[in-house]
């Protein structure tokens, strides 16, 4: 028996095993004609289709119905378009017609992880059932669905058996990342790919009022085919989080159940031991559900059960689809207040400058639990003589064990965001991807003096590899106030704005993706000057003759040993506390932060 043939039968050992778990019948699609079967259900979900059938299949169901347009809203980096279906009834497939007719409009994004293809043809099942059977067309009364059933274009066609080691099915799928090699799901704020910057262009010309983007797990073994989860912390506002808490978990959430599927909020094992617990997973601005708080919108990410059947993994996809865009219909008024009140609190929020405020840039879990029924599946844990560590070996039998839950956030770092940022004109990438994400700016006509708040870096460290393509850095950003002048064409960012949650993180330094992090003010840690040794030898004596405190600190330092043997490092220790290193301004942040009211001189 050759190795394809025996991870066939695994796999399909797998599916009936795991499809038994499964309580209760889930959800169909009813009176399907045959020519409309998704590729998936042709092959009862063996298999997902390739772009081209896709975009077939989008493109036929266009041309069938009245309520659906095809179009492209950008070009990969191999030059595919990407598919955007736009499901609408009264020929409302303009952000303003939707606006105007006072539609919710709702973002529902497949396949950013191309090999995670559930979304995908849940998404095209629900359109169909809205379109051509009909079965679903209520759906569209007071919603406008925006559909991307492929986003990571080129992935997607990486296609392989090879691709999901841990997902059961379908036989083949796209990969993970683009072909050239970046994950999309982590490039939100610094877009560099060419699809990120095509979806910050369709975000800032719909500004959807919900957003939900599918995905399949790795991780633990359960009974739940579908997890879920929504920013709920101090990184979202509460209008926000409230009304996923109301409409979400309250009544989406027990409609999705009745169809027969187990849900649960997205699962975080402390390694793989569940008896440890679970913690969870707050997603920062580069993940697209980390980014959509920003903007003040709710971002609810879907997670499958990678063990599962990929029958039941989409048709609980489906259901999720189905039931939260109902609902939005049917509570539509409350969610655009949630979205206003978030806007107009960002916005105000803006316009005066406290220094005691908390705008959280990191947050992480407590140690505070409070207990969590889990429903799992056997396992025991023991040593392994493959990888000299412990392994995890799970069972069949269904488990249910109560275990810890880490749901408590607190701010971990927070800064009072100024009244406006202040950026020189020559970081033009910086500015670039500014415009991109939608944030609004003037620019000084002439060069002015300014008293500005910015940062000294110091510990400064680089990523020893890359990560998404860039050199990361982390350093300790020490606050510092002066007069700066800055050339005409510097940018002034004010923060009364509804995209200002973005400005923020991406220019104050600490944040986790800020531009600093990202590696796109890496020059400004570079000496581009240098003393020579005989030079420095007389500059350091002429200091230490002027300045008593200067040669206690030098005989302080002496007596770390290794400094003491470096020369180099002692000579520096001299022209780094001179004006000639600091007229370098090496580790000086080129942004400045404005905290008292400012007017443009003309």
């Amino acid at each position: 028996m050759n190795f394809s043939n025996l991870k066939l039968i695994i796999v399909l050992f797998c599916a009936i095993l795991l499809f038994s778990m499964i309580t209760k019948a889930q959800s169909e699609s009813k009176n399907i004609p045959a020519d409309w079967l998704t590729f998936a259900e042709q092959t009862d979900y063996r298999k997902t289709p390739r772009y081209p059938e896709t975009i077939a299949y989008s493109q036929k169901l266009d041309k069938a119905s009245d309520k659906i347009v095809y179009k492209s809203f950008g070009t990969s980096g191999e030059g595919r378009d990407l598919p955007l279906l736009i499901a609408a009834e009264g020929k409302t497939f303009t952000p303003e017609t939707a606006r105007k007719k006072g539609k919710a409009i709702v973002l529902i994004q497949a396949c950013i992880h191309a090999g995670e293809s559930d979304g995908k043809d849940a998404g095209l099942a629900l359109l169909r059932d809205i379109a051509i059977t009909k079965t679903r067309q209520d759906l569209l009364k007071d919603v406008v669905i925006l559909f991307v059933p492929i986003y990571n274009v080129d992935g997607h066609e990486l296609f392989s058996a090879y691709n999901r080691i841990n997902q059961n099915g379908p036989d083949e799928m796209g990969f993970r990342a683009t072909s050239a090699n970046l994950n999309l799901n982590r490039d939100y704020m610094k877009a560099d790919a060419p699809e990120t910057r095509a979806f910050l262009k369709l975000w800032n010309e719909w500004k959807p009022d919900f957003f939900i983007d599918c995905h399949v797990t790795d991780g633990a073994d359960f009974r739940y085919n579908v997890t879920y989860e929504y920013a709920h912390f101090q990184e979202v506002s509460p209008f926000i989080k409230n009304w996923m808490d109301e409409h979400f978990d309250g009544k989406v959430v027990p409609k999705v159940e009745s169809e027969g599927n187990l849900l649960t909020h997205y699962l975080q094992f402390d390694g793989r031991d569940v008896s440890k617990g679970i913690e969870t997973f707050i997603a920062t601005p580069r993940f697209a559900t980390g980014y959509v708080p920003l903007r003040n919108r709710a971002g609810l990410l879907i997670e499958t059960h990678m063990l599962k059947p990929y029958k039941s993994r989409v048709r609980g996809t489906y259901d999720i689809l189905r039931y939260t865009v109902e609902e939005i219909s049917q509570s539509k008024n409350s969610l655009f207040e949630a979205n206003k009140k978030a806007d107009e609190e960002t916005i105000e929020r803006g316009k005066t400058y406290d220094a005691n405020q908390q705008f959280a840039l990191r947050i992480q879990t407590t140690d505070k639990s409070v207990p969590f029924a889990f429903k799992g599946v056997e396992y025991k844990i023991e040593d392994s003589e493959i990888s000299g560590a412990k392994r995890i070996i799970y069972g069949t039998k269904p488990l249910n064990i109560t275990i810890p839950k880490f749901d408590e956030g607190k701010i971990s770092v927070a800064v009072a965001p100024p009244l406006y940022y202040i950026i020189p004109p020559q970081w033009k990438n910086v500015i670039e991807v500014l415009q991109m994400h939608g944030i609004r700016f003037q620019r000084l006509s002439k060069p002015q003096k300014i008293e500005i708040e910015s940062y000294r870096f110091t510990e400064v460290k680089f990523a020893p590899a890359s990560f998404e393509s860039r050199v990361t850095v982390n350093f300790k950003a020490n606050p510092m106030r002066e007069i700066r002048e800055f050339p005409a064409s510097s940018v002034l960012v004010s923060t009364a704005q509804e995209a200002a949650n973005v400005a923020i993180h991406l220019l104050e330094p600490n944040s986790p993706d800020s531009f600093v992090y990202w590696g796109f003010f890496n020059a400004g840690f570079e000496q581009k000057e240098y003393g020579e040794g005989y030079v420095l030898e007389k500059l350091a004596r002429e200091m230490l003759a002027e300045n008593p405190e200067l040669k206690k600190e030098f005989e302080e330092k002496l007596k770390d040993e290794k400094f003491a043997k470096n020369s180099r490092e002692r000579l520096n220790f001299f022209y780094e506390r001179s004006p000639y290193f600091l007229n370098q301004r090496v580790g000086i942040y080129p942004v400045g932060r404005i905290t008292e009211k400012f007017e443009i001189e003309k």
